[in-house]
């Protein structure tokens, strides 16, 4: 069991192989070791019962529970695999067009050895492989870009990264950035039962504990969730971070869903950006790193000069 944060990007896949034997096989030492808490994928229905998913097969989710499948709801909401300089998978998780060339997404899924970055918008990316290229080509590929002050040591300080796109995907809607310090006014109404957020990724739908990580349910499909403020500027992290909710009545993120979007109510703009759990069952709460802080504005600003 972790004994702080996890973020929650998850190993990638390697080409036609399955999340079961892209996991802890054939892998060195140290990426075994991160696969037991990395499983990028994302959890938008909960730890108990989500999706009607019981066996790893390439075909549409037809029962959903807690979380939702997001069909057309945010089609700006993509699935991203880094690679490095050779174009190995490295993992995968989830970010947020915020115009035709500019994907935000966490920063430790842009880390290095990150080098190229590819992405996929369907809403439903396991049922076409392997004709959609997935783990190697994507909709659009793109170079990764991580926050100036991002520290892998402590990730969650400045989880922030982007991705440039080598052309520009044209979407009637993108996410929006919040204004400066908006979340702020967030700490007055802790608990009122209109304090939800949007939750969209391409994460886990289910976790288990180590001993039963084989039963893992981590389809490639877009989900949405609502997860409820818990707390605001959370002692480890500072003022960077909201807690929000994970629980079977309002579904939350897991492995995968690193860099997802975290939108205010029902709007496009975008509050933060999905990047930790507390444990590696996703369960209880999710961390997400605030994107109106001063630094984090001025740093996505560069990329529109």
């Amino acid at each position: 069991m972790p004994s702080g944060p996890v973020h929650l990007a998850y190993p990638s896949d390697t080409a036609g192989g399955s999340e079961d034997t892209a996991i802890g096989r054939g892998r060195p030492k140290e990426v075994k070791l991160k696969s037991r808490f990395l499983r990028a994928r994302l959890l938008l229905v909960t730890a108990a019962t989500v999706v009607g998913l019981v066996a790893m097969s390439v075909g549409p989710v037809t029962a959903v529970t807690d979380g939702q499948l997001d069909g057309n709801g945010h089609p700006y909401v993509g699935l991203m695999v880094a690679q490095d300089e050779e174009l190995n998978p490295l993992w995968r998780c989830s970010g947020t067009l915020i115009s035709p060339t500019l994907f935000l997404t966490a920063g430790h899924c842009t880390e290095a050895p990150a080098a190229h970055v590819e992405i996929w918008f369907d809403a439903d990316v396991q049922s076409g492989i392997p004709g959609n290229g997935y783990p190697n080509s994507g909709d659009v590929g793109g170079t990764p870009f991580t926050h100036p002050q991002y520290n892998p040591n402590a990730f969650y300080l400045f989880d922030l990264g982007m991705v440039v796109l080598d052309d520009p995907v044209v979407m009637g809607t993108y996410g929006a950035l919040p204004q400066e310090d908006q979340l702020d006014g967030l700490k007055t109404r802790r608990g009122h039962k209109d304090l939800t957020f949007t939750a969209v990724g391409y994460g886990l739908q289910k976790a288990f504990p180590d001993a039963a990580a084989w039963k893992e349910v981590a389809q490639r499909i877009r989900m949405v969730a609502h997860p409820k403020l818990i707390q605001i500027n959370t002692g480890f992290t500072g003022d960077g971070s909201l807690l929000l909710s994970n629980n079977t009545n309002t579904g939350g993120t897991c492995f995968g869903d690193s860099g997802g979007p975290n939108f205010i109510g029902t709007s496009n703009v975008v509050a933060g950006v999905t990047s930790f759990g507390l444990n590696s069952t996703c369960g209880g709460t999710g961390g997400v790193y605030r994107v109106d802080r001063a630094d984090d504005l001025d740093w996505i600003a560069t990329f529109f000069d």
